[in-house]
């Protein structure tokens, strides 16, 4: 989860970046109440993970560590879609970094032993 905020972080040092949020925009989004709501659900799914994986009963937590993992790969990849290459390597590391541990919260999963009542 931090790993999600330190990129959003790190990335209003780019030149530009805050003047665009300043003017209403972020990336191509317009930042209004429906850019607000998909942020915001989009940092609370992994804050609600960290409950839900201590929480949750081991069947339907082996279900939903896939599919919100699954659903968070192609999200993280989006992110670095259309950045310049000058950014290559923080957004190739930090891009890099989230789908690796999205690829072991599914392996870890999905391999996770099962064992009957």
């Amino acid at each position: 989860m931090f790993l999600y905020i330190y990129v959003d972080y790190l990335a209003l040092y780019k030149p530009g970046f805050v003047t665009d949020i300043l003017a209403g925009t972020v990336h191509e989004f317009d930042t209004g109440p429906t850019f607000v709501a998909i942020a915001l659900t989009l940092m609370a799914i992994p804050i609600l993970m960290i409950l839900l994986s201590t929480t949750l009963p081991a069947r339907v937590n082996r279900t939903v560590n896939l599919v919100v993992a699954t659903l968070y790969i192609p999200v993280s990849i989006y992110n670095a879609a259309g950045e310049p290459w000058s950014y290559t390597y923080f957004y190739g590391l930090s891009i890099g970094l989230e789908v690796l541990l999205l690829a072991f919260i599914l392996r870890s999963a999905w391999t996770w032993p099962r064992r009957t009542a």
